[in-house]
């Protein structure tokens, strides 16, 4: 642990000192990964696939705010939906704006989470994103996590089923059938529904107990929310029939609730040994306040001791043994 609050310590003065540069870097590296897993992903239309159009992309996004990198990657899912049939590209369009519609109006705040949501889905750590959105986020936190998720869902369905979508027939029957087949299996997808119900509801489970006023709120917070989570899925997989394999929710979970641990310790420690209770008034109140001091340790600095490689010159070393000390029975001379 100590180690840890270390690393925090030096990470806030090294981001103080390069913030200007750390953060476009930052936002880059964002950008082009999301870009690239986009490609990697549903990448239909060769022109937008180009690894070159992701690199300005990213770079524009490297200097421009946060959100930036949410519209560029729906204009890469929409010209490859487009690519892939005229169908698919209506749907996907519709679904994308009304996102968009409710994002941008309710939680713009957090355009790195609707970012960072499908890129959790594709590493198997989903449940990673609102086990530490609660802790450092609040409920709205939830829209984006969910917009985040539909998008995962959307470009899933899209990769899986390319054979079907661009399939060829009469023109009226066809369109019909793509579009009935769409809104079965992208809008009233079961699994997606309850991934977006579990995670909004482990999003506001954290978020209220690591706003109470107990020891340790944040750590009972996490395992709370952690168990939460198993138990709305796995209920809902029930009532939804929605197949879940048991063994990768737990697994994701564990290592979920490990991992936001750690991000506990780097934003919030606190020493609940030192804690202090104050009771103070005024003219219309009486106030009764709990501090609790937070854990912080000394970074130290290193110094570095210059020692000089001068030497004395040997005629001065040679001055200095030639002379003679008296012996210590030699008589004096007055």
């Amino acid at each position: 642990m100590t180690t840890l609050l270390e690393f925090r310590e030096k990470a806030k003065i090294f981001l103080g000192k390069y913030d200007i540069y750390i953060f476009p870097l930052l936002k880059f590296i964002l950008a082009i990964i999301t870009f690239l897993s986009i490609n990697g992903n549903i990448g239909f239309m060769e022109r937008a696939k180009s690894p070159a159009i992701s690199m300005i992309l990213a770079l524009m996004c490297s200097f421009l705010p946060i959100n930036a990198i949410a519209v560029f990657g729906a204009v890469l899912i929409l010209a490859h939906a487009y690519a892939l049939s005229l169908e698919v590209f209506a749907i996907a369009f519709v679904v994308i704006i009304l996102m968009f519609l409710l994002f941008f109006r309710t939680a713009s705040q957090y355009g790195y989470i609707l970012v960072l949501t499908p890129l959790a889905f594709a590493m198997k750590m989903p449940y990673l994103v609102p086990l530490s959105m609660g802790l450092v986020g609040n409920p709205l936190a939830a829209v984006p996590v969910g917009c985040g998720t539909v998008i995962y869902y959307l470009m899933q369905y899209m990769k899986l089923n390319t054979t079907i979508l661009s399939g060829t027939g009469k023109e009226s029957e066809a369109m019909k059938q793509k579009i009935t087949y769409l809104i079965d299996n992208v809008v009233r997808n079961r699994e997606m529904l309850l991934m977006v119900i579990a995670f909004a509801v482990t999003i506001i489970v954290v978020y209220v107990i690591r706003r109470m006023s107990i020891d340790y709120a944040w750590s009972i917070a996490v395992g709370v929310g952690a168990v939460v989570n198993v138990i709305v899925l796995l209920t809902g997989s029930m009532i939804f029939n929605v197949s879940l394999k048991i063994a990768p929710v737990l697994l994701g979970t564990l290592v979920s609730m490990a991992l936001v641990m750690v991000l506990q310790i780097m934003v919030f420690t606190l020493d609940y040994s030192r804690t202090e209770y104050v009771q103070f008034e005024d003219d219309e109140y009486y106030y009764y306040v709990k501090a609790v001091p937070k854990v912080t340790i000394a970074v130290s600095e290193k110094r570095v001791k210059r020692i000089s490689s001068q030497r004395k010159p040997a005629s001065a070393k040679k001055k200095s043994g030639t002379g003679k000390r008296p012996a210590a029975n030699s008589p004096q001379k007055d």
